[in-house]
């Protein structure tokens, strides 16, 4: 390399997330520093830039373009070659430039930064109180951005005209605000459509605010005003599922829950995730955020909207749930706030900057000091995955339930926000929308179309229905251990224990209990919970109950079980016994190896839950119960046939037993989760002397629930094995469309 005062010019060109972060100002005001020539422009492709001057200055400047890159920036190539002389000493930002088929990776949005909210709280800032403040490192981004290269006229800020102050700020290499596209101040930006002291004061008074967030709208109440809370929840058509909530700050976080280490940075990242926390017996809210969970999701600010929305000392905490009825996707326009909402909200807070992508808040918990996305969307999607290999141009459709979809180029995945339960109109034209924009922006056209093979699934019969594309069926569990390896870099085999509430197997049977070695271009099932018969479809998913009827009937035959079962006592005799009639004849039933439904069976025997109003409630409750520090269990089989069945009868008649001897139901419950990972670590070692495999992916929802993880995961390692866990990408079925890809990449291959 050049050295010394000889000259050098060199052509850079960065790829990643480089745009909208502030990478232009940044590598202006170093090539200004070392004294460099030049220019820097974003491109579809990404960020170019050319240098020249001293070849000891170029060479600093290559070492510290990449090292001391802006925060929110993401290198994920740099190319660097040499360049013809072309003389001069000035170095300018030179107009963006649109390139046919290229793309440049699209930041999330981004949590208000320090700098932003001190000028929001001084009195005597410009922007002092103004609700719309950002910079070159905060603010929207996704949400707002229609097309690349990422310039202000290609986002819905482009009606908004700079005022002449903020265009010197823009135009001023040395203002944060430096290119800084969403640029706006009260002179000239979005603005309010009602004040925030009446907003404060519908919500003091118990009512219901519906406010527009970045992504969407929300709905917002007094989560110490059980009444107020109650409402929502009916008119929401909520059921029992929890509601999140929106805390001032860190201190009024610690009141209501108990907050670790790794909690409070996920609470404070740019990225501002709802984390699922213990909560406090103290916290002094209302029961019915949460019904008989002993968590709470909770998250802090990230508008500057919420900062002053919270700034009522009677209010440090609000519920913030998705502006939405029942399972339709969140409402992100005004008018369609007034119509869709209207019976929810006593009030509405909204703002005329339009959102162009609908983006629900994301979910995390915290486990082995590692934060594990339970719901990927705002802040992180649409961060891409890069896979360490090139792929083809591939779109996953996804799950049924909890959908996300991931379009595939280069060496990259791009995994949608969450879209949701693929169960009505409205969420497959969110669905649909997404991914035109996401095609768009990503400048994909897929070869090939990967999905689930359940032939009820819409996401199915979406891809189906897509002309002159290839099509390949991807079997549910094997794209959740995909998805597993993909996100962790994994080739080659790998044992896979696959377990949630539902996947379509190949014997046309219901899965979701199991044991399968895998890797991309197949899988072989090796084990599997013991089918049971599962009368009612989809509605036992709802009436845990007739899971139970399925378990009960397959331990005990013909024979009634105890008379004493809580089931019995609260499940009316009349439905019981048409259900047995039904069980006994066979009719109108399917075989069964889920072990969500397990879960679901347990908790009915037990007499916890009869009857679930969302999904994996009784799971939650089952593992909410349990005892700490109980670490007895219940004895199984493995029956040697081909696969492996794993025989749960002689633990069904151990906890029937326990009912009998008035065992606790915590000790039961808690025993039941050991029993499960034993299950897990028994069937993994006995597969390894097999197979001679070491190395084993934990996936699907069920691994949500943070005992029996615990215990599995502390069981195999104990064992020697090397394990790996999800993080980046959710463990249940929004990870789903990650492993479609990877697996319908490499049945082209194959091809």
């Amino acid at each position: 390399m050049a050295s010394g005062v000889e000259a050098r010019r060199v052509r850079i060109r960065l790829r990643g997330i480089v745009q909208g972060v502030g990478y232009r100002p940044f590598v202006y005001h170093l090539a200004r520093e070392l004294q460099l020539g030049g220019w820097v422009l974003n491109a579809s492709s990404g960020l170019w830039v050319e240098v020249e001057g001293p070849g000891a200055a170029v060479d600093g400047f290559l070492e510290r373009v990449r090292t001391e890159a802006p925060p929110l920036a993401r290198i994920e190539e740099m190319t660097v070659v040499d360049a013809p002389l072309a003389g001069g000493a000035s170095f300018v930002i030179r107009e963006s430039v649109a390139e046919e088929g290229e793309f440049v990776l699209v930041s999330p949005d981004v949590a208000t930064c320090a700098d932003c909210l001190r000028e929001l709280r001084g009195p005597a800032d410009r922007r002092y109180l103004y609700p719309f403040t950002n910079c070159t490192n905060c603010g929207p981004r996704y949400t707002i951005i229609q097309d690349i290269p990422y310039d202000r006229p290609k986002t819905t800020m482009a009606r908004f005209r700079m005022c002449p102050a903020c265009q010197a700020e823009y135009q001023d290499p040395n203002d944060r605000r430096f290119h800084a596209q969403p640029n706006a101040c009260p002179a000239c930006g979005p603005r309010l459509s009602s004040g925030l002291e009446e907003a404060r004061r519908l919500l003091r008074d118990g009512r219901i605010l519906a406010v527009k967030g970045l992504g969407g709208f929300h709905l917002a109440c007094n989560p110490a005003d059980a009444a107020a809370v109650e409402r929502l929840r009916a008119r929401k058509r909520r059921g029992d599922k929890p509601f999140a909530l929106m805390a001032r700050d860190l201190e009024a976080v610690e009141r209501i829950c108990h907050v670790s280490e790794e909690d409070r940075r996920s609470l404070t990242s740019e990225r501002r995730p709802i984390v699922v926390m213990p909560r406090r017996e103290d916290s002094g809210l209302s029961p019915a955020l949460a019904p008989n969970d002993r968590t709470l999701g909770v998250m802090l600010p990230y508008t500057p909207l919420h900062h002053l929305l919270l700034d009522d000392p009677a209010l440090p905490v609000l519920v913030m749930t998705s502006g939405n009825i029942a399972e339709e996707p969140i409402v992100t326009s005004n008018q369609e706030a007034r119509e869709r909402l209207a019976g929810v909200a006593d009030g509405f807070l909204d703002h005329d900057r339009d959102i162009y992508m609908r983006v629900d808040d994301s979910v995390v918990r915290t486990f082995e000091g590692r934060e594990r996305l339970l719901r990927r969307s705002r802040g992180y999607a649409p961060e891409p995955i890069d896979l360490g290999m090139e792929v083809a141009g591939i779109l996953a459709c996804g799950a049924e339930l909890k959908n996300t979809f991931c379009l595939s180029k280069g060496r990259y995945a791009v995994l949608s926000q969450h879209i949701g339960d693929l169960e009505n109109y409205e969420t497959l034209v969110f669905f649909e929308e997404t991914l035109a924009n996401l095609k768009k922006l990503f400048r994909v056209e897929p070869r090939a179309v990967a999905y689930d093979p359940h032939p009820m699934y819409l996401s199915t019969r979406f891809a189906l229905d897509i002309p002159d594309l290839q099509k390949i069926a991807v079997q549910h569990h094997h794209a959740h251990v995909a998805s597993c390896m993909a996100e962790n870099g994994l080739r080659g085999k790998v044992i896979g224990v696959a377990f949630d509430g539902t996947g379509y197997g190949t014997d046309g049977q219901i899965w979701g209990g199991e044991f399968l070695v895998v890797d991309y271009s197949g899988f072989e099932r090796r084990a599997h919970l013991r089918y049971v018969p599962l009368a009612g479809g989809d509605a036992a998913v709802r009436l845990t109950w007739r899971a139970a009827l399925g378990y009960l009937t397959d331990t005990f035959g013909a024979a009634s079980p105890p008379a004493s079962l809580p089931l019995w006592e609260q499940v009316p005799e009349k439905k019981t016994n048409a259900l047995r009639a039904l069980l006994a004849r066979g009719a109108g039933t399917v075989r069964t190896s889920s072990c969500g439904r397990l879960f679901d069976a347990v908790a009915s025997i037990i007499g916890l839950r009869q009857e679930a109003n969302f999904e994996a409630q009784a799971a939650i409750e089952l593992e909410t119960i349990s005892e700490d520090g109980w670490d007895g269990s219940y004895p199984f089989e493995i029956e040697n046939s081909e696969p492996w069945q794993i025989d749960l009868r002689p633990t069904i008649s151990a906890i029937v037993a326990d009912l009998g001897r008035e065992c606790s139901l915590a000790r039961i419950a808690a025993a039941f989760h050991s029993t499960v990972a034993a299950i897990i670590v028994e069937v993994c070692r006995r597969l390894r002397a097999l197979e001679g495999l070491n190395q084993v992916c934990l996936s699907g929802g069920t691994f949500q629930n943070m005992r029996l993880l615990e215990r599995a995961a502390r069981g195999l390692r104990k064992q020697g094995f090397e394990l790996f866990l999800h993080a980046r990408v959710p463990a249940n079925d929004g990870g789903i469309a990650l492993g479609q890809v990877v697996v319908a990449n490499a049945v082209l291959r194959n091809r």
